[in-house]
């Protein structure tokens, strides 16, 4: 088990920050999109804290759902992670999903209803 821990990310301007606690001495990070590893990783002190500072590859930008995993390579250990969903086949995919929760939505609401007449 990592004793790295990110306790805060963030996207901005096509860089994934991370801060991580728990390494006395800077950490070997990995990051990974799929097969590959995602180059140009920096690293950086910030008092107690290390930022970890990922540019995210242009071919990764675009429809479909990308993960990428972050991994301290001390201990081969998954640390964080995020993940880019864009694109127009993802709308249709939700627009399903709710119209999924609002059916089952309806049902229940007509379940519970029924419920209360027949018990009082």
């Amino acid at each position: 088990m990592s004793d790295l821990h990110c306790i805060s990310s963030k996207i901005h301007h096509g860089v994934w920050r991370g801060v991580f606690d728990g390494a006395v001495e800077q950490p070997a990070i990995e990051v990974r999109l799929l097969d590959r590893v995602v180059p140009d990783v920096s690293i950086s002190q910030q008092d107690t804290q290390w930022l970890v500072e990922v540019p995210i590859p242009e071919d990764a930008i675009s429809d479909g759902v990308h993960n990428f995993a972050v991994f301290n390579t001390a201990d081969g250990q998954a640390v964080a992670d995020f993940t880019l969903i864009a694109g127009e086949p993802l709308s249709a995919d939700i627009r399903a999903e709710v119209d999924l929760l609002r059916a089952e939505l309806d049902m229940l609401k007509r379940a519970f209803r029924r419920h209360c007449v027949e018990t009082t």
